[in-house]
């Protein structure tokens, strides 16, 4: 299963998934996108075996629905949690969440919590599609605020603090991983982190960057060394498939190699506390 599956890295991965001979359930917003991306996996693909599931995955309730429904027979082997937006901060959801705090942190949060009892004692290997652990280190999370309502520690450029906060988000995403992985400790299902790479044509900022972040945004989806969806999907789809990560858990990789986060990430009161915050937004007790 894979979200955010109908562009970018997710429908690299999705394809990639297929072409090794997986079905794939792809996850997303639209009905149209998804059949979309059906059509063109499928053009490349042309024995591909793949599921949709449309879920808005900023809102709780769907994401509530769909672990319901991925719950049952059969059951994934694989999750990758890739789905990712940069919205500006002050963008609620219908459920009084901000946008990107419930996308990029909450939503995974829930679904990969929501499988663990139905998985129960089978393999299974979830993936958390981070972003870069050497210029996240600047970014820590504000244990204080998890929606950057204060602004506090954004900068001094409004149109760059969407970008801010995502990145804060990817660091939720690593503490997440690693304290899952805690609490799976002695079960067969593995987590681990990955930064995909900085690729283009990701569509994470489209119709929100302004200012200084569309700036940013352009020179990165110009410049020629910049390499594409498919180069970003190669990590998360080795850490899917391979036997040589066969019971390693609670990592996190770049370019296929295990690497180190920032102390902030990897501190366990920083992510128990990330935890328990995370637990209450979502409505589950904090014990898995």
């Amino acid at each position: 299963m894979v979200t955010g599956a109908t562009n970018g890295i997710g429908e690299a991965i999705a394809r990639r998934l297929a072409a090794a001979g997986m079905t794939v359930v792809l996850v997303g917003r639209s009905d149209e996108r998804l059949d979309r991306t059906r059509a063109r996996i499928a053009a490349a693909v042309p024995d591909a075996d793949l599921l949709l599931e449309r879920a808005d995955l900023s809102l709780l309730a769907e994401v509530r629905e769909l672990a319901k429904r991925l719950g049952r027979e059969p059951l994934p082997d694989v999750v990758i949690s890739n789905a990712a937006v940069i919205a500006e901060v002050r963008e609620v959801t219908s459920e009084g969440i901000p946008r990107f705090l419930a996308t990029n942190h909450l939503a995974p949060y829930l679904l990969l919590r929501s499988l663990v009892r139905p998985i129960g004692r089978r393999a299974a290997r979830f993936v958390v599609v981070g972003a870069d652990p050497g210029g996240l280190a600047r970014v820590p999370v504000d244990l204080d605020d998890l929606g950057s309502r204060t602004g506090r520690g954004l900068g001094p450029l409004p149109s760059f603090r969407p970008f801010v906060a995502y990145g804060r988000t990817k660091n939720m995403n690593a503490m997440f991983g690693y304290a899952l992985a805690r609490r799976l400790a002695g079960t067969r299902i593995t987590v681990n982190g990955v930064h995909p790479g900085i690729i283009k044509d990701t569509g994470l900022g489209k119709g929100t960057a302004r200012g200084t972040l569309r700036v940013f945004s352009t020179l990165l989806g110009s410049s020629p060394g910049t390499p594409g969806p498919d180069a970003g999907a190669d990590t998360p789809v080795w850490l899917a498939t391979t036997p040589d990560v066969e019971g390693i858990s609670g990592s996190f990789f770049v370019k296929r190699r295990q690497v180190s986060t920032a102390p902030h990430t990897t501190d366990v009161a920083r992510c128990d506390r990330l935890w328990d915050e995370s637990a209450r937004l979502v409505g589950l007790a904090p014990a898995l």
